[in-house]
């Protein structure tokens, strides 16, 4: 089912999510979403009443409120590993020098949750919030450490597009997902597919819509099966141009949580250099799992503590 006024809501609050530092006036926002006028004031209005948007009492423009600060603090209470990984992610960025990400699944969506580093070296259009398709070769940072039936439906996904048949995709999917298992971390390259999207989202629009931008990314999607867009095998003297560094993290069960990444990498780099980010990551992903696993661990105030 679909709900055309819900999408409406949910189109607004993607936009200042996606650029949480920026102000709309109503004109603006009008223009960018396509709405009339009487139904996007409709919409602001009432989400300014509830303090999900702020309105300035001179320029009139809206910008994020309180409440969704509220909100933001409410998940962090129900998801402790974002609570743990927030500063170490921050300090990690630091240390590499690289963009570092961390990344999670919502039903058949990955959702970029945060992200660290030097303005210029955040790649656009991969801003907090953004949603990618949890389909192949997506999410393989997820996958190779899933149950075989979720395996099959990732592997699967990528043919979804395709006339028939692709026997050496799914065989080119699969040793990617048996190499990702057993370094225990994901390296993929830059395509020109990053380069597309990035050029198409950068357009200047009349107007913006969840539904365009998710066209854009599936067809980034489907771009990528067509590329070789994981490192099977780490060859020493080798130098690579990659896209992205990613690492599982395990919190509560035998599948990964999060994703914990590095990426915005803007120069080639050697088969030491993966491997000494990979090990990096690995640790940061270690040391996040331990701490969220502490803390749900312990007990809570209206709980009696584990007797001996």
């Amino acid at each position: 089912m679909f709900s055309k006024p819900t999408a409406r809501v949910l189109a607004i609050l993607d936009l200042f999510m996606s650029h949480p530092s920026k102000a709309y006036g109503l004109t603006e926002l009008t223009r960018i979403l396509g709405l009339n006028k009487a139904t996007c004031h409709a919409i602001l209005s009432t989400m300014a009443r509830y303090g999900f948007l702020a309105q300035d009492s001179r320029s009139k423009a809206y910008r994020l409120g309180p409440s969704i600060a509220a909100a933001g603090m409410s998940a962090f209470a129900q998801f402790p590993v974002l609570e743990v990984a927030r500063p170490r992610l921050e300090a990690l960025s630091k240390e590499l020098q690289l963009g570092c990400g961390l990344m999670g699944r919502s039903g058949d969506q990955l959702v970029l949750l945060t992200n660290y580093g030097i303005p210029e070296r955040l790649e656009f259009p991969f801003h907090q919030g953004l949603r990618l398709p949890n389909a192949a070769p997506l999410g393989a940072a997820f996958i190779a450490w899933s149950s075989p039936n979720k395996l099959q439906q990732w592997l699967d996904s990528a043919q979804a597009h395709l006339p028939e048949w692709d026997e050496n995709l799914d065989k080119r999917l699969r040793i990617s997902v048996i190499g990702i298992r057993a370094r225990g971390f994901e390296v993929t390259l830059i395509s020109e597919a990053e380069a597309a999207l990035e050029r198409e989202l950068a357009k200047p629009k009349e107007n913006w819509s969840l539904e365009e931008v998710a066209e854009h990314v599936q067809h980034y999607r489907e771009s990528l099966c067509r590329s070789h867009y994981h490192i099977d095998r780490i060859e020493e003297g080798r130098q690579y141009q990659v896209a992205n560094i990613a690492v599982p993290i395990f919190a509560s069960g035998e599948e990964p949580e999060l994703v914990i990444s590095a990426g915005s990498i803007r120069r080639p780099v050697s088969a030491q250099d993966i491997l000494a980010i990979a090990d990096r990551l690995k640790l940061a992903a270690k040391e996040i799992s331990e701490a969220a696993t502490a803390t749900l661990s312990y007990p809570q105030p209206d709980q009696d503590p584990p007797t001996a």
